[in-house]
């Protein structure tokens, strides 16, 4: 301990840091800490005040609670890494979960919030039946809560300690202190107010987080090395600046942007990934912290908003200050190594900001990074003690009052928080490489977005087709990694091949749920679709279904969402005739979009 407290100072030796900096990361770990005290009571009150927010957030604190969950201390990093080696166009490495993104608004937002449910994973009881629901309820729950949730607030520490290593200098070997203190923080003013101080911190901490990227992107593309926007179009090749990669037969099939895509890569990236794959923040059909700010909003339509803000703030709004970042290291940084390219967004705010605005960004990471972990914490924790301590170890029936079980739960809420902060340090020290986590993440969740998409269409999926999406994934990885030298993207396409036709064929050879299950699933969530055999047996009238108009709000959404993004850039780099085509075009696509809605009755 006292080498702990004999450390931590060092750090703030080494970059001249001077009152002002001080002042805002003490007015920020102030704000962050009043709001932690002001929502601590609300929060202590039951189960759906400490993970729900009593199911009264508005759309606004939802959707930015969203995107600030999104935005980790690793994300400006990696879209910088993404913009040295393959350019602009690099980003539809990400950009693509658009298109799966806005399929979860029109589609799933309202049936999420009218699930009525704690957690995603409690969703699979009110879908599935017996004993092997109850068995994926608890697997999922150890899986995402446990294993993956720990593996993703592993590869945001690493981000943290790449950040705190190249800003201040501070030994490997002393990093861990500084993460430590980082969680041991986040962990506590997230168990004392629960979602509704993580939600209200999100919103603070994005509005920070936003505007120290942009001050940021605004002083070092003016800087005197890189000339401004003019200088940055004179010194970087002009392939680096497009917004779509080129498509050719025999490209490079794992990059996009300056070397030309493969139509197999194109295919994984823009046909497929966005709706075969399992993706934190990116489910196909919502899920994880989406699903759990969805639940948390006051009503259907709070839910469908706020979800629709989220795609568009977080594919438009967000991604021009890293790429402007991004593409400035490449002149300034030239000789960064390849696994080095990320921290010249580290690299920038060290050698550019004047004193007063390095505390910002410092505020900035820092921000970004608790609105991470707290969201993951949180999420975690609702996993633990929802869908295993309250389902399977202590049930509701063994307290004398529902008041005294709801004060219990909350109680063991607050402890597991901090048992999976140990957790993921630990995660954090095995973790080696954050790309190679992602490739892991992408390629084991690989045919499993379909089944978690029909689920809520298709009466004829089953427990066993989500068992079986969930499981094939890890074996056909394992083999393909340890039997064959196939890359990404081949491998994800067998994967999501295999799967696929894994788990149809498993639905098709055991039974359908039993008629009570699906009949109380439909009477609460009123699906549409193929629920023929369903309403039949509860004598519900066909109705005319909306489906065609909520696949026009869908691809209209996507089209204005993506003109938006490439207006914005337009913009920037002074093409205005191709702006105001987009502008056109956006425009167009939020009128058919509010056309479809209007439609399909979605006010």
């Amino acid at each position: 301990m006292n080498k702990f407290f004999t450390i931590i100072p060092l750090a703030f030796t080494n970059v001249p840091l001077n009152y002002l900096d001080f002042t805002f990361i003490g007015i920020f770990f102030l704000i962050i800490i009043f709001v932690s005290i002001k929502y601590s009571s609300r929060a202590g009150e039951s189960l759906g005040e400490f993970f729900l927010s009593g199911r009264k957030l508005p759309w606004y604190i939802a959707g930015f609670s969203m995107v600030a969950t999104t935005f980790a201390a690793d994300t400006p990093l990696a879209v910088t890494e993404i913009v040295n080696k393959n350019g602009i166009a690099g980003n539809w490495l990400w950009w693509n979960m658009l298109i799966g993104g806005m399929l979860t608004v029109f589609f799933f937002a309202r049936y999420w919030r009218r699930a009525n449910i704690t957690t995603d994973v409690e969703f699979v009881e009110i879908r599935y039946g017996g004993k092997p629901a109850a068995f994926l309820r608890g697997f999922k729950a150890i899986y995402l809560g446990v294993f993956m949730n720990s593996i993703i607030m592993g590869w945001i520490n690493v981000a943290l300690a790449s950040i705190l290593h190249v800003f201040f200098d501070i030994p490997v070997n002393h990093l861990i202190y500084y993460v430590a203190g980082a969680m041991i923080f986040t962990a506590i003013y997230s168990s004392l107010s629960g979602l509704w101080g993580v939600a209200i911190n999100d919103f603070i901490q994005f509005s920070i987080a936003m505007t120290g990227v942009i001050v940021l992107a605004v002083v070092v593309v003016n800087s005197p090395q890189v000339g401004g926007i003019a200088g940055l179009k004179t010194k970087l090749p002009a392939e680096s600046l497009q917004f779509l990669p080129k498509i050719s037969m025999h490209g490079d099939s794992g990059t996009l942007g300056r070397l030309s895509l493969s139509v197999a890569a194109f295919f994984a990236f823009i046909g497929v990934q966005w709706w075969a794959s399992w993706y934190p923040g990116a489910e196909p059909g919502g899920g994880g912290y989406v699903a759990q700010r969805m639940m948390s909003a006051k009503d259907e339509k709070n839910s469908l908003w706020a979800t629709l803000f989220f795609q568009v703030a977080h594919y438009c709004i967000r991604p021009w200050p890293w790429i402007l970042v991004g593409l400035s290291t490449i002149v300034l940084y030239p000789t960064l190594g390849l696994d080095d390219k990320k921290l010249g967004y580290v690299m920038a705010m060290r050698d550019f900001l004047p004193p007063g605005l390095k505390g910002l960004l410092l505020v900035t990471f820092l921000a970004a990074y608790m609105s991470s972990i707290a969201s993951q914490l949180n999420w975690s924790t609702s996993y633990f003690i929802n869908d295993l301590y309250k389902r399977f170890i202590r049930k509701d029936e063994t307290f004398a009052s529902e008041a005294k079980a709801q004060k219990h739960y909350v109680l063991m809420s607050r402890i597991f928080t901090i048992v999976v902060m140990l957790i993921a340090l630990f995660a954090y020290t095995q973790i080696g490489s954050i790309s190679g986590v992602w490739v892991f993440v992408i390629e084991c969740g690989a045919g499993l977005g379909l089944v978690l998409i029909l689920r809520w269409y298709w009466w004829r999926i089953n427990v066993w087709s989500e068992i079986t999406a969930t499981i094939v994934p890890f074996i056909v990885y394992g083999c393909l990694k340890t039997m064959t030298s196939i890359v990404f993207p081949y491998s994800f396409l067998i994967t999501v091949a295999i799967t696929t036709v894994s788990w149809i064929i498993m639905t098709f050879i055991t039974k359908p749920e039993k008629p009570e299950v699906l009949q109380k699933f439909y009477e609460r969530i009123q699906p549409q679709g193929n629920w023929k055999p369903v309403r039949l047996l509860l004598n519900i009238p066909h109705k005319k279904s909306t489906i065609p108009y909520l696949v026009l709000s869908w691809f209209s959404a996507v089209l204005m969402t993506y003109s938006l993004l490439f207006l914005i850039g337009s913009i920037i780099f002074g093409d205005y005739k191709q702006a105001a085509i987009l502008f056109c075009t956006a425009l167009s696509g939020l009128l058919l979009m509010r056309l479809g809605m209007k439609k399909a009755e979605l006010r």
